[in-house]
Formats: C-alpha cells, structure tokens, sequence
C-alpha cells in the first residue's frame, strides 16, 4: 500500500500534529471541567494515531520515490550515475522536492 503523495502529507500532519493535539486538549479540559469519558477520548485518539502511523510506516517503507538513481563505482577513476525517473520530466520544475532510491551496482 502506497498513498498519493498529497494523500501521504495530510495523514502525516493529521498523525503529527492534529491528533497528539487534540487529545492534549481534549485531557486538559476534561480535567479542569470535569468532560466525560477523558481517558476513553484520549485512549481512543492515541490508538487511532498509532494506527496511522503504523500505516503512513508501511507506505512510506513501499514508496519507490520519484526515480533511481544508480552508482556504478567499478571504474577507480570514476564513478557513473544513471538516474531513471518514474515522472514525466516536465513535472520536475513545478515539485517542492524530489526523493530518489539510491542503488550501488558495486555492493
């Protein structure tokens, strides 16, 4: 399983930020004007965090990236590159970043 890249950035903002905050907020209130259920609510956005985490993991560990770019190191007076990329090459200028496999023929 591999999500869309933007798909990918709003599930990892939500695992980052979104849900530790709200179940932060969510235990301080409760505590302070007595809301129900405080660990029920917290107990349930930590393990609904953990589990997307463990899925943004999976995906992000079969991401094959935007290309590969493979380093041949046999010559001892040179090194060659050959970068394959899996997007159309017109794409590339309107991109924040780019990320690519790195594969050694040599090892």
């Amino acid at each position: 399983m591999v999500f869309k890249n933007k798909t990918y950035d709003v599930l990892k903002w939500i695992a980052q930020y979104a849900l530790p905050a709200a179940g932060t907020l969510y235990a301080a209130l409760a505590k302070i004007w007595g809301f129900p259920y405080g660990n029920e609510v917290v107990g349930t956005v930590v393990a609904v965090d953990a589990f997307l985490g463990v899925l943004l993991g999976i995906s992000k560990s079969n991401y094959e990236g935007d290309g590969t770019l493979t380093v041949n190191s046999t010559d001892p007076n040179k090194d060659l590159y050959n970068l394959d990329l899996n997007i159309p090459v017109d794409e590339l200028p309107s991109r924040k970043e780019i990320t690519f496999k790195v594969v050694n023929e040599d090892k």
